[in-house]
């Protein structure tokens, strides 16, 4: 049985230490909170009383429960103070030297049945509690800043801590009103293991100018529902510390995927920290601003339409979901819009889609009955290919294999008239459609991420032979539907399956490893890293067919190891898991 803990410790009042020590008063504990200096100790408990401060503001605790929660936080600077703790957390700097030091003082000061703690985010644990004198009495305690809001807590055994003290934390962690997932001694644990291979990733392809750092923040964010884009991210959490974390990773897993991108150490060498320094990848308004303000890399504003040709009507062809989307999109932005499909009743159908989809619009009152009847006089229905020869664009959006959609750009490029722009929203290679088509000049990707919720991102995909002058009127009619789009070139995955897939896979390869279960590692990203849901549920609504697929051709293009699929994804497939839409994939599904 657990024991119930009353008198516990912080050492380490940063930002980290003094969220954990407010955490652990707000459980009603008796919290000794120690820094090294009397500086240090005013900081963290002016951290504290700020951010007490704001939950009081906020109406989510009054003025006598701040005052109860603060009052059972003794701050000093003597680490002998700790003598009577049942359980210390050190929160120091990422540093092995630094904790060491730290524990084996603890280990002198402490009881010997207190539980040492380290809340070390990518160190060895198993390495830390060796400089103790009771390596099964240490244990990992990973919090997630902020520790007051964030949910999550990793709870980190090696192979010689005790059962006891396992069962110990995972009650105080329930106790602090946290979800405490369980696992082994492995680098990045859970949460950073999956966040930081991702970022790097995200670093690598900025620094090899496959898209601007703008562009590939905007397509996390809209394309995957994200709170952040992954360079603002690193900016917020410290490139320094995403280099420490980056570096023990790839010394332990040997990945060259957790290699730091040398952009990542170059930024640490040359002060360049993010907001803690007011410049990282972006600028700020000052040291610790959120505000992001022009630099020399800020793309300078453009207008909408410039450099692009005159569109005035858009032919659509495809029968499915996007395609339906685009026309109605089109529609209301004022196009006159020709949607063709291969048979009659398939045209009808669209039809049938767009009413119903413009009569919701006007139920929910987001558009009134005139503009719902203007769009649909706005669009013509056709099974005919030829009817799209006086369109100004026209854009595929057809469910169909590569040879079929390249067959279909090889007629289309003799019906379109000269100077009409063809775009496919094939996410596969752009270049084969605009060969095929005979005037690849004219023909660019328009790709909607399968995980962009209603059509909010638009990747416009140009390839080595799109002129200028089409990649700007794509932007420009992007910009006409009220979409986002992102500028990137015609390789596999372009930006968001480039950065999602590999970080899907990767969370496969950590369940095949039976390193933590599918559960825990969705609890991990969704409460330790605030994303919309877990690696597992995302699968399962994308499909683990497509994840497959995405992931063999973003092999097959680099021929880096760590992007290989991973074997239990290939297996599952084969099984017929595919996901939501089978009923099965790494969950049962019977209301597919």
């Amino acid at each position: 049985m657990a024991r119930e803990l009353t008198e516990v410790g912080v050492v380490g009042l940063g930002t980290m230490g003094a969220g954990i020590a407010e955490v652990l008063a707000r459980a009603g504990l008796s919290v000794t909170a120690v820094d090294v200096t009397d500086d240090a100790v005013r900081r963290g408990r002016a951290h504290a009383e700020q951010s007490t401060g704001k939950a009081v503001a906020r109406g989510k605790l009054d003025a006598a429960g701040r005052d109860e929660i603060l009052s059972r936080i003794r701050f000093t600077t003597a680490m002998a103070d700790l003598a009577d703790a049942e359980l210390v957390v050190e929160a120091i700097p990422e540093r092995m030297e630094l904790k060491a030091r730290v524990l084996a003082e603890l280990d002198r000061i402490c009881p010997p049945d207190t539980i040492l703690a380290t809340n070390t985010s990518s160190l060895s644990v198993t390495e830390l509690s060796v400089t103790t004198g009771r390596p099964g009495k240490v244990v990992g305690m990973h919090f997630f800043n902020p520790a007051p809001v964030m949910k999550l807590v990793e709870v980190v055994r090696t192979v010689v801590t005790e059962q006891s003290v396992v069962d110990d934390v995972e009650a105080l962690a329930r106790r602090l009103g946290k979800v405490g997932v369980t696992i082994g001694d492995k680098a990045g644990f859970v949460a950073n293991a999956l966040l930081f291979g991702y970022l790097n990733h995200a670093v690598s392809m900025y620094e090899d100018r496959y898209a601007s750092r703008e562009d590939i923040d905007a397509a996390m964010r809209l394309g995957c529902g994200l709170p952040m884009g992954p360079l603002a991210l690193l900016d917020l959490i410290g490139i320094d510390t995403a280099h420490e974390v980056l570096v023990t990773m790839y010394q332990q897993s040997r990945n060259r995927l957790h290699a730091p991108s040398p952009v990542i150490k170059q930024m640490t060498t040359a002060g360049l920290l993010g907001r803690k320094t007011g410049r990282g990848f972006y600028s700020y308004a000052g040291r610790g601003s959120a505000e992001i303000v022009p630099d020399a890399q800020t793309p300078p504003a453009t207008g909408a339409g410039e450099g692009a040709r005159p569109v005035c009507s858009v032919g659509v062809v495809g029968s499915g979901t996007t395609a339906t989307g685009i026309v109605e999109a089109a529609a209301r932005a004022g196009y006159d819009v020709t949607s063709v499909a291969r048979t009659v009743d398939a045209v009808e159908g669209v039809q049938q889609a767009l009413t119903t989809s413009l009569d919701e619009q006007v139920v929910r009152g987001r558009i009134g009955q005139a503009e719902r009847d203007a769009a649909l006089a706005r669009v013509t229905g056709s099974a005919r290919l030829d009817d799209l020869a006086d369109a100004d664009l026209v854009v595929e959006a057809v469910a169909d294999d590569r040879d079929g959609t390249q067959a279909l750009f090889a007629a289309l490029g003799g019906i379109a008239k000269p100077g009409a722009v063809l775009a496919t929203t094939s996410g596969g290679p752009v270049i084969g459609c605009a060969t095929a088509s005979g005037r690849p000049g004219d023909v660019v990707g328009l790709h909607f991420p399968d995980a962009a919720p209603a059509m909010a991102l638009v990747e416009v995909v140009s390839t080595i032979a799109t002129a200028p002058d089409v990649a700007a009127t794509a932007h420009a009619v992007c910009a006409q539907l009220g979409m986002h789009a992102v500028s990137c070139p015609d390789r596999a995955g372009l930006i968001v399956d480039a950065l999602l897939f590999p970080y899907l896979n990767d969370a496969v390869r950590m369940l095949e490893a039976r390193y933590a279960t599918a559960d825990d590692i969705d609890a991990a990203m969704t409460l330790g890293c605030g994303y919309p849901t877990g690696p597992f549920q995302q699968l399962d609504a994308v499909g683990l067919d497509v994840a497959l697929a995405v992931q063999r051709e973003l092999y097959a293009e680099s021929g880096e190891p760590g992007l290989a699929p991973a074997p239990l994804l290939e297996h599952l497939v084969t099984a017929g898991h595919l996901g939501r839409k089978a009923g099965r994939g790494f969950r049962d599904h019977p209301n597919r």
